[in-house]
């Protein structure tokens, strides 16, 4: 299994940014929930948003309104569209994958290593 992210760039605050997260190897993908969380520097991992097999999206209050998550099944990739950036989402971004769990769900578990599977990350920056 590989979860490749790209998209990440340095930024002015009120930006938008989207974010691209490639899967292969997951079988049976549309089963899968997936979704985004970042980790800022000297901070923990905050899940930013997760879409379930059902196409359900949950995101935190944090960036509400702000984030959108997709995912395109017949591409297998998972995108990460952020509206209104400001200085405090800079972070790497990481997507993460799970088999069977709902959307709110994994908003919290994804930070675990034991949530299922992770990509090595995007650096999104803004000032």
């Amino acid at each position: 299994v590989q979860l490749v992210e790209s998209g990440g760039a340095s930024v002015q605050a009120g930006d938008s940014l989207t974010l691209s997260c490639a899967a292969s190897g997951l079988h049976d993908h549309i089963g899968y929930c997936m979704g985004w969380f970042r980790q800022g520097p000297g901070k923990g991992r905050e899940g930013v948003g997760a879409i379930g097999r059902d196409g359900t999206d949950t995101y935190p209050d944090s960036v509400k309104g702000r984030f959108t998550i997709t995912k395109d099944n017949a591409k297998n990739i998972l995108y990460l569209q952020m509206n209104n950036l400001t200085p405090e989402d800079s972070a790497t971004y990481r997507c993460a994958a799970s088999w069977d769990v709902t959307a709110n769900a994994a908003l919290s578990r994804m930070v675990s290593p034991e949530f299922g599977y992770w990509g090595e990350g995007t650096q999104v920056t803004v000032s």
